[in-house]
């Protein structure tokens, strides 16, 4: 895959995944009941709860991720450069298409995204893409490639946790640390099953 091709894909999946979380976030602030003091304190439902598991830096890190893997699985030549930049573009994109799509709903002008967006899709695109191309290599850097995103998750969920109440944010992090603690036995098991058909052979 050309770095051309590479460009093009990261751009469709950085649109539809931004695009996807401005939507699913209209949908979420549609029907929360903001004016009922019971609802904002304690109020949830399963679309708010989607919103804000897809709308977490974590999600967004784990799109830069996973473009990376994507435009690299087939085609291991200049893995890391390509991972690079499709982890940034899908990022730029998914900023982009989040910004237009909310003024879109809104009715009202385009208002740019702050541009400490702009630069966190530049500073974290390059290196998350850059693990995603790694993700698929065998030893111990295949490994934390693999890694990132459920234990950047789990880390955000105690350091960061999103949600406008408690009862939100206590959802959010057992939905995350259960889906992490998963993520993270599935790979090390399968990383050490790896090693042991490699050693038994």
């Amino acid at each position: 895959m050309d770095f051309a091709k590479v460009v093009v894909g990261a751009l469709v999946f950085g649109v539809g995944f931004g695009a996807v979380t401005s939507l699913v976030n209209a949908v979420s602030h549609h029907y929360a009941d903001l004016e009922s003091e019971a609802a904002t304190i304690s109020g949830a439902s399963p679309i708010e709860i989607v919103s804000v598991m897809i709308d977490s830096g974590w999600a967004w890190a784990g799109a830069a991720v996973a473009v990376g893997w994507l435009v690299t699985r087939t085609n291991r030549s200049s893995a890391l450069a390509r991972g690079a930049v499709a982890g940034v573009v899908a990022l730029l994109a998914a900023t982009a298409a989040y910004g237009f799509v909310d003024t879109f709903q809104s009715g009202g002008p385009y208002m740019p995204e702050h541009p400490v967006w702009w630069v966190a899709s530049v500073v974290f695109g390059a290196p998350l893409g850059a693990a995603g191309a790694c993700a698929v290599r065998p030893g111990v850097v295949g490994l934390l490639a693999r890694l990132v995103v459920p234990v950047g998750a789990a880390v955000q969920m105690v350091v960061l946790p999103p949600g406008r109440n408690e009862r939100i944010v206590v959802i959010g992090q057992t939905v995350v640390w259960a889906l992490a603690a998963i993520c993270v036995g599935f790979v090390v098991i399968r990383f050490l099953g790896g090693r042991r058909s490699a050693q038994a052979g």
